[in-house]
């Protein structure tokens, strides 16, 4: 039977896969540091300690590190599973349907300690929970990265595909990271709960809607309709190992890292940056966060437009110095002479067009070089180029948050800031860092 191309409404619901998983990754990069290690007016308890190793080495950045550890295992084994996968619904739905309720789940248990004050019971807790929560995520979020792919059969198909799952994603920073605060403040002031019991029960809800959005492409896709689901029959080993001989590849996947640890720490401390730095309520942080998508929706049609006619790489290029600079004026923030909350507005406004360009190309490029990968060798190992690139992602996601609580060793606190400031030029250093790198990808060697 001839493989259909994949229709509007099919990718609309592909989309709404990573609307889902978006909110889980988003309430936890977000909202976990600020829930353990909180600042002093934020009205939560330290949940574990602060105590710092070898000067900024705390609980909680050991705690997130050896989480990495894991998906250093976990990404290619399950990548290697799917791309081999013989199973009648297809190579990458079956996997997906596996890790949706168990992700969700766990992110919701990550927030629910067994000691409502500081314990070691807690570390334990958060080191033991995050780790099924990771492997969990994996079985979803790396098949259905291979999914853009499997069913955009062109540049072109792949582009859009990588734009709608774009605008889901950020719709789920959003819903992940913007309304946690805000539901907590209403179950606290409406149903007169704790800070943590109605910082507990937004995470409960979220998890919920995040659950339901995950299985729509799972329940509404028929994979073998609209994917080339050939089976690679390539080793584990040798499928990793040829991922990482590919040089467009490599070069494109540290200059990622470097991104994503660079956003990473800047989602990290949005909480810090509105509560400490501006001295704002907690609840600017999701108004903030709904604007920056919004405008960032805007540019989408133009980002899309001028890749067909430019190139993917001058955009991104462009994107990873002007995020850089932007970050740069973190530092800035909360200065006497413009209001807290115009600052506030103005750095959002200055983020929006480089975060729609980061976040509708690195996908349609990657997808690009899977394809040029499987013309080269014969062997479709999309899953594995999606999984080293989602292990680098969470690396750097991680890496990203480790370095933020790290900086909350030399103050996290109104007027003792410096490490909240601090990671505004660390975030800066890195983007610029992702500009070089990938300066020397060949975008034309890839894509001819």
């Amino acid at each position: 039977m001839p493989i259909e191309r994949l229709p509007r409404s099919k990718q609309f619901a592909y989309a709404i896969g990573q609307l889902g998983w978006s909110i889980l990754i988003s309430v936890v990069n977000l909202s976990l540091v600020y829930f353990y290690l909180p600042p002093a007016n934020a009205g939560l308890p330290t949940l574990i300690t602060s105590a710092t190793f070898l000067g900024v080495l705390n609980a909680l950045v050991l705690i997130a590190a050896s989480g990495r550890l894991l998906d250093a295992v976990t990404d290619p084994w399950i990548a290697g599973m799917s791309d081999r996968s013989t199973r009648p619904r297809g190579r990458r739905i079956p996997f997906m349907a596996m890790g949706a309720l168990p992700a969700a789940v766990l992110m919701v248990l990550m927030f629910t300690p067994p000691v409502s004050s500081e314990s070691v019971a807690n570390i334990v807790w958060l080191v033991v929970v995050q780790a099924g929560f990771y492997v969990a995520f994996t079985f979803y979020a790396t098949p259905y990265f291979a999914l853009v792919a499997d069913l955009g059969h062109t540049p072109k198909e792949r582009l859009d595909l990588s734009t709608w799952i774009s605008a889901t994603y950020a719709i789920g920073v959003i819903v992940g990271g913007g309304l946690t605060p805000v539901l907590a403040g209403v179950f606290e002031n409406s149903a007169g709960f704790t800070p943590v019991r109605a910082y507990q029960a937004a995470v409960a809800v979220l998890g919920l809607i995040a659950l339901g959005c995950m299985y729509v492409p799972v329940l509404t896709i028929d994979e073998r309709r609209y994917a080339e689901a050939k089976p690679t029959s390539a080793p584990l080993g040798a499928a990793l190992r040829s991922t990482f001989t590919h040089p467009e590849f490599r070069r494109f996947v540290v200059s990622d890292f470097a991104y994503f640890t660079g956003f990473a720490i800047i989602q990290t401390g949005l909480l810090y940056y509105v509560t400490v730095l501006l001295s704002q309520d907690e609840s600017l942080a999701g108004v903030l966060l709904a604007v920056l998508v919004f405008v960032s929706f805007l540019f989408y049609p133009i980002v899309n437009g001028l890749a067909t006619r430019l190139g993917k790489k001058p955009l991104m290029l462009v994107a990873f110095v002007w995020m850089g600079l932007v970050l740069a004026g973190i530092m800035l923030l909360g200065r006497p002479a413009i209001p807290p909350v115009a600052q506030a507005y103005v750095l959002i406004l200055l983020l929006s067009p480089p975060i729609a360009i980061l976040g509708v190309l690195p996908s349609a490029v990657l997808a690009d070089i899977a394809e040029h990968d499987a013309a080269r060798t014969g062997q479709r190992n999309e899953g594995m180029f999606f999984a080293a690139r989602t292990l680098m992602q969470k690396f750097g996601q991680t890496f990203g948050v480790v370095s933020f609580a790290a900086l909350t060793t030399f103050g996290r606190d109104i007027g003792d800031d410096l490490g909240i400031r601090l990671s505004g030029i660390v975030g800066c250093v890195l983007c610029l860092s992702a500009a070089i790198l990938f300066s020397r990808y060949d975008e034309e060697a890839v894509t001819s």
